[in-house]
């Protein structure tokens, strides 16, 4: 007994970072009850003006034919779409099938019909704004004028700059700003956005169906963990990083290019912001201290060289990737951008989901979810880990921190969808 006793003083007055790869076990780790069955306070569910609203009739007379360009990943792209769709009606526009530009991030020649159901989604658009596979011949001979729309953000600044635009041109292609505000639409082009993204964008036959596939692979039930800890990532965030391994230092030193690591005061300052990308140590340190079991089936959504894996694996073991469950020829041979929606296909299909990073696929994953009625869904709070870690918490007192924390976030659906389409609901 007095050996035990000696051994437990060691282990918890042992010196370990948050970003060390030995934790002291979380107190989580004798919790009786996981996040998941904490009750809920607020849930997020489709706004009754976009599900059970009066559509405004469209206009007679189209002003033109508006064509989005969408660039980056494909969730990415997806919102560009999303935002293009209520730009559209808000400039009472025809819409052109949108062009994917995934040369540049995939480096592939993908395009929106590869990757979602056209029919459908012309189909499922009708009523909101229409959508045309082919432009008449006067104006199919020749390339959409391109409109920047990078500083245009509101109602306003579409329909005073860029309306006059397409009234002259009759044809023009636009990507809208990352910072829309949407709020400032009115409902009429608010709810063809959201028909767009959430009812009208559905995934090929083909898609479906071997997402269907990967789907039924894994073992039930299941969560779903987009992890974010790739070496582009992790340089973009110029976030530093101790005890990594020798190869990933390499990686990320490859992938930084000019952008250096902040250091000093504006390292901590910057980390204690949340703008440093969780290690996949430190999310299983977080998943444990929510008391989620280490024997759960985890399905990992996440790009191709994903680092320090071990970090995850060694707590977690029953994790299950895409290049795991699907064939090699599959998997080789499969474009980036089907790998991407792969993944989101099994996320919104997942018993519960957790992501460790606020991105474009979580934003989409998490709504729809919220409008399939799933409400498993948690954003971890790098914030919360970043000043519970530099107020030096470690092992149990830095887990139960992170219960509260996460706890409260859950009951309170905070990032549980998005706000533009969504509205909270009491329960």
């Amino acid at each position: 007994m007095f050996f035990i006793s000696l051994l437990l003083v060691f282990i918890l007055l042992s010196p370990s970072t948050p970003f060390s790869v030995n934790y002291v076990a979380p107190h989580s780790s004798r919790r009786k009850t996981d996040i998941w069955s904490v009750s809920r306070i607020i849930e997020w569910r489709p706004c009754k003006w976009w599900i059970q609203g009066h559509l405004t009739a469209l206009p007679a007379q189209s002003n033109g034919y508006i064509r989005v360009d969408c660039y980056g990943g494909l969730n990415q792209m997806r919102r560009d779409l999303c935002d293009g769709v209520g730009v559209a009606r808000l400039l009472n526009a025809t819409l052109v099938l949108p062009k994917f530009e995934v040369a540049a991030y995939w480096n592939e020649s993908s395009g929106f019909a590869d990757v979602f159901d056209v029919d459908y989604f012309i189909k499922e658009m009708r009523g909101f704004v229409t959508v045309v596979k082919d432009l008449p011949a006067e104006i199919a001979s020749r390339e959409p004028v391109q409109v920047d729309c990078s500083k245009r953000k509101g109602h306003f600044d579409y329909t005073e700059s860029v309306l006059p635009a397409l009234l002259e041109h009759h044809y023009i292609s636009i990507t809208p700003a990352v910072s829309q505000r949407r709020d400032r639409y009115p409902l009429y082009a608010k709810a063809a956005l959201c028909q767009a993204c959430y009812k009208a964008l559905r995934l090929t036959n083909a898609l479906v169906n071997k997402g269907s596939e990967l789907l039924e692979a894994i073992p039930k039930p299941f969560l779903s963990l987009h992890l974010r800890f790739e070496p582009d990532m992790v340089a973009y965030s110029q976030c530093e990083y101790e005890n990594l391994s020798a190869a990933s230092m390499k990686a990320i030193s490859a992938a930084q290019g000019g952008r250096k690591p902040w250091t000093g005061d504006t390292a901590r300052v910057w980390r204690s912001r949340g703008k440093c990308p969780l290690t996949p140590n430190e999310t299983a340190f977080i998943l444990q201290s929510l008391g989620i079991p280490t024997n759960t089936t985890i399905y990992l959504a996440a790009g191709d060289g994903l680092m320090e894996i071990e970090g995850l694996t060694s707590v977690y073991t029953n994790v299950y990737t895409k290049s795991t469950l699907l064939s090699g020829e599959d998997f080789t041979s499969m474009h980036g951008n089907t790998k991407a929606a792969l993944d989101y296909y099994v996320s919104i299909n997942s018993d519960s989901y957790v992501a460790t990073y606020f991105g474009n696929m979580d934003k989409m994953v998490s709504a729809m979810r919220a409008f399939k009625g799933l409400f498993k869904t948690l954003f971890l709070n790098r914030k919360a880990f970043a000043d519970f870690t530099s107020q030096g918490l470690k092992g149990v007192k830095l887990s139960e921190a992170l219960w509260k924390t996460q706890r409260h976030d859950f009951v309170m659906g905070i990032g549980a969808a998005l706000p533009d389409c969504f509205c909270e609901s009491k329960l």
